[in-house]
């Protein structure tokens, strides 16, 4: 019986049908379907489809809370793994404003998912210095700031041991650690130079020098030269020099541009020859513009295909339709290079561009979107802060300002948020800092806030048009706000749930800046709320965090004890107000998630430490983002100091999230005691006058109309 059971289970393995449907719906011996589902998986195995994979795949994904892996097992992982990926080279701009813009780009690049990107080295900019347009800076902000793996390029012509070292070591206390090794070419541009008394004349040294220095820490990639480079004594020559820089200790290799897929291949066939294994990544350069070409090519002096000159030479000024033909001619030439699977991936030279990249890497399939998120809010990819997993609700928006304060810690939360005494905050003095500012120039900020503002009324207007995506004001100079102080990107999809409610209060004079809806047990792969691993469930507690009038958080105040399910603190600037129902030192989970194989994760808290630690920058915003744009008597500077030193700062937690939120009625029910202790006060004015001056009914609509009245008897 038993064994004709197995037979008819092994019948239906063999016509496709799932052993692990079979365990659960069948009623044959268990044992019998044991059987059948381990003789099931093993050819699975065997076949390289494993039945289990939706099982071994969230466990590939708890990467980010069980350690750190470095650039060089990304790419392994990814060739492994046959996953093509794409990486993006920038250079260092001149200008502050320059800097700024191109933050706002790694931020939209790195909605595609590159595997990585890189900063280059400039000797003539000062590009180990602190200013906001050297390399290290702009790396630094790269990988600090916007949540990209970074790599640094580091050349040394014309640098002694001593100053490279140097150079190192800032990179590796700003948590870079990827660095690649270039011998680099002089300042003054000279062809005929002499390396300085300590310093190197090859790429090969620089490596060797790295890993003396810091060991393994560094991931080291080199540059390859498909066509050989233009200082070698021949192409074969090249070869053997790049395979000292290999064993040296390189670990991958980016090559030169080039313009045809038979030039990589060949490189690539040579380099294995030679005895090279390690990955090699083409480097190509979309052609953008005429003039950029020639530019190029004159610096890294190669040939341009006459077949490619041809097109381009006749649409020299006409960059629109030379970008499209790079478009073109880059997607043609990556296609050809995927089908003979010789490159694992491509590194792009953005030029510091991105409509042609992007274009291309949507058209090769490359461009995946914004990845899953792992946590609710942006992570940093500094290998520091591998381990964080839990951050207070309060930076939602600002995940910049959120490291910058917490750059100095040595750790940071992991598990549980723990005592809220023990992080140490940050002053936050330097708004000016290119990584903190406005995408926005204040041209842009004044036509979405407003050119003069006249009452507290007006403000109201902004954050209601933030809220709606609309103007706050009429005229053709007027622009949609996409913008706030608190908030540099426009509203996120999850807050669009709330729109409606927050709009209507907006105009009350309750100004939102940071809330989330109740979620219980929603998928971890729904688009708008979910985050984690596949495969979870996700829960949130409705919060509210916004400011109002004093008068209004006196209101609010004496109806909050009839919403025992609220948890609330209420601060002012000067902290003469600082009010609170939730322990101290304790934080409040927000935010968790439940998964496959894990422990439940709590990734966003609300605790009163930090919460004030918070509100210190949220009301410096007003004058330092908003006020600042006017002059400083201006009457439009004096309604954004008068809302800074005289409303409060609130949130609001609801801890009920089964059921619908309360919080509305909480703000409802402020209104209601605001507008019934004001009527109470008004008839009691009234009263007082009456029993002075029963006749005087000119005195009792002076003393409504707040006038000085004195009651003769």
């Amino acid at each position: 019986m038993v064994q004709g059971d197995i037979m008819h289970v092994e019948s239906q393995s063999s016509e496709g049908s799932s052993p692990i449907a079979a365990l659960s719906s069948s009623p044959a011996d268990p044992l019998a379907l044991l059987k059948c589902f381990i003789n099931e998986r093993n050819a699975s195995h065997s076949r390289g489809n494993s039945e289990c994979e939706l099982y071994t795949k969230p466990q590939q994904q708890l990467d980010y809370l069980t350690g750190y892996q470095n650039l060089r097992e990304k790419i392994h992982g990814r060739i492994e793994s046959g996953d093509k990926f794409f990486s993006l080279e920038f250079f260092p701009p001149r200008t502050k404003g320059g800097a700024v813009n191109l933050l706002a780009r790694f931020d939209r690049m790195k909605e595609g998912n590159p595997l990585f990107c890189d900063v280059t080295w400039h000797p003539a900019g000062n590009p180990g210095g602190d200013t906001e347009t050297s390399s290290l800076a702009i790396a630094g902000a790269a990988l600090n700031y916007c949540g990209l793996e970074t790599m640094l390029h580091m050349t040394c012509c014309s640098m002694t041991k001593t100053e490279i070292t140097r150079h190192l070591s800032r990179a590796k206390d700003l948590g870079l650690r990827n660095i690649l090794a270039l011998r680099g070419d002089s300042p003054d541009g000279s062809e005929n130079w002499t390396p300085p008394a300590d310093g190197f004349s090859y790429g090969s040294d620089l490596v060797e020098h790295i890993h003396a220095q810091f060991g393994d820490y560094f991931v080291i990639g080199v540059a390859g030269y498909p066509t050989g480079h233009p200082d070698a004594t021949s192409y074969e020559d090249d070869i053997k020099h790049l395979k000292a820089k290999v064993d040296k200790g390189s670990d991958f290799i980016i090559t030169q541009l080039f313009f045809k897929a038979e030039t990589f291949v060949k490189f690539v066939k040579d380099c294995r020859a030679a005895g090279i294994t390690c990955p090699i990544i083409p480097g190509i350069m979309p052609i953008q513009s005429y003039d950029s070409l020639r530019h190029i090519v004159k610096l890294s002096k190669l040939d341009v295909p006459s077949e490619i000159m041809e097109v381009v030479a006749p649409l020299k000024d006409n960059d629109e339709a030379i970008r499209n033909y790079g478009i073109h001619q880059a997607t043609t030439l990556i296609k050809e290079l995927f089908d003979q699977d010789i490159a694992p991936g491509i590194h792009f030279y953005t030029l510091n561009r991105e409509v042609a990249t992007t274009a291309i890497l949507r058209k090769l399939g490359l461009w995946t979107g914004a990845p899953r998120r792992p946590l609710p809010w942006k992570m940093a990819a500094n290998h520091k802060r591998c381990s964080e997993d839990v951050r207070p609700i309060f930076w939602a928006t600002r995940p910049k300002a959120y490291v910058y304060r917490t750059q100095h810690w040595d750790d940071f939360p992991n598990g549980r948020w723990g005592n809220s005494e023990s992080p140490a905050f940050g002053e936050l003095k330097d708004y000016y800092l290119f990584y903190l500012k406005s995408k926005s120039n204040r041209d842009e900020l004044l036509s979405m806030w407003g050119h003069n503002l006249c009452c507290e009324e007006d403000v109201w207007r902004v954050f209601h048009a933030y809220i709606t995506h609309s103007t706050a004001w009429q005229g053709d100079g007027a622009k949609v706000v996409t913008k706030v102080p608190w908030n540099d990107d426009e509203l996120s999809l999850e807050t669009c749930q709330l729109r409606d409610k927050l709009a209507s209060f907006n105009l009350r004079g309750v100004l939102s800046i940071n809330s989330q809806p109740n979620v219980n047990g929603a998928s971890s792969q729904d688009p708008v709320v979910g985050w984690g691993m596949p495969g979870g469930y996700v829960y949130q507690k409705a919060y509210l965090e916004f400011f109002t009038s004093k008068q209004n958080a006196a209101a609010l105040k004496q109806v909050l004890p009839l919403f025992p399910r609220v948890n609330y603190h209420i601060v002012n600037r000067d902290d003469s107000e600082d009010t609170t129902n939730c322990h101290r030192h304790r934080p409040l989970a927000v935010t968790w998630g439940v998964f496959p194989g894990t422990e439940i994760i709590q990734p966003t808290v609300v605790d009163p430490v930090s919460f004030k630690a918070w509100k210190d920058e949220a009301f410096t915003l007003w004058d330092e983002q908003w006020g600042k744009l006017y002059d400083e008597n201006s009457k439009s500077r004096c309604v954004i100091s008068h809302i800074a030193d005289n409303y409060c700062l609130v949130n609001l937690v609801d801890n009920n999230f089964p059921e619908d939120s309360c919080l509305w009625d909480v703000l409802e029910a402020m209104f209601t005691w605001k507008e019934l202790n004001t009527q109470k006060e008004t008839e009691t004015c009234t009263g007082l006058n009456s029993a002075c001056c029963p006749s005087s009914t000119s005195n009792i609509a002076n003393a409504q109309n707040g006038a000085s009245t004195s009651c003769s008897n």
